[in-house]
């Protein structure tokens, strides 16, 4: 099992105080000891008042790759694009001088866009610094969606990176295809960020921690692995 601490808030002002602190601390911790830090950024309300402290923090940014861990296949200026979410909340600012690695490429589908984002991410320094994840109400996590096509795989492959075909429902939308980080890659990270809030999502992690079929909830993946380190972060 992965080694998992759980960070409980009385609100979201106090975690994002946090995750903004600790985020701050591995990426300047990140360049000193390896000359550049990596951080995997998840969409997501969770995360963005973060994102936005960040961006305005004098860090080194030069030395600081920001690359995505899923997104779906659109182009960057598409409302649902999560590249254009990052872009518009953590690369502002001093953030703005980031490296961003994006993972949509001009391919037509995914599947045809694989190779090409699985070399940019190999030229990234590893293991990444932090990697931020989240998680739905059906218990999938990056773009690891419950029996979605390509699932077995991206759980079992050493590759970074692969393409998903989830299964159309209220969580995915209408917008299925997408790329993602593989569990390989999750548990090539320093420390692993899981953001949940709300009673609803916390029974849902606290189910996928329980144990059971790692297919009906891919979070389980990540919460089984023995060497990733999570620190979970929660609040109404």
């Amino acid at each position: 099992m992965a080694t998992i601490v759980e960070k409980f808030f009385a609100n979201k002002d106090e975690l994002t105080a946090e995750l903004s602190s600790s985020l701050e601390q591995s990426l300047v911790a990140g360049i000193k000891e390896d000359g550049r830090a990596v951080l995997m950024v998840s969409g997501g309300s969770s995360p963005a008042p973060a994102y936005k402290h960040l961006s305005n923090l004098e860090l080194d940014w030069a030395n600081i790759d920001v690359a995505m861990v899923d997104e779906r296949w659109v182009d960057a200026d598409h409302e649902k694009s999560n590249e254009a979410f990052i872009k518009s909340t953590l690369l502002q600012n001093h953030g703005a001088a980031a490296n961003f690695v994006t993972m949509k490429n001009d391919a037509l589908t995914p599947q045809n866009g694989v190779a090409e984002c699985e070399a940019a991410y190999k030229a990234l320094k590893r293991p990444f610094d932090v990697t931020i994840l989240g998680m739905g109400p059906d218990g999938h996590t990056a773009s690891l969606f419950p029996h979605a096509e390509g699932l077995e795989h991206g759980l079992a492959t050493d590759d970074l990176v692969c393409a998903i075909n989830a299964i159309e429902s209220d969580v995915t939308g209408k917008i299925t295809e997408r790329m993602t980080l593989t569990l390989a890659a999750i548990a090539d990270s320093k420390v692993v960020k899981l953001l949940i809030s709300g009673e609803e999502k916390l029974a849902v992690y606290k189910q996928a921690k329980e144990g059971g079929a790692v297919a009906d909830m891919p979070l389980r993946a990540v919460l089984n692995h023995p060497h990733i380190n999570i620190e979970v972060y929660w609040a109404p």
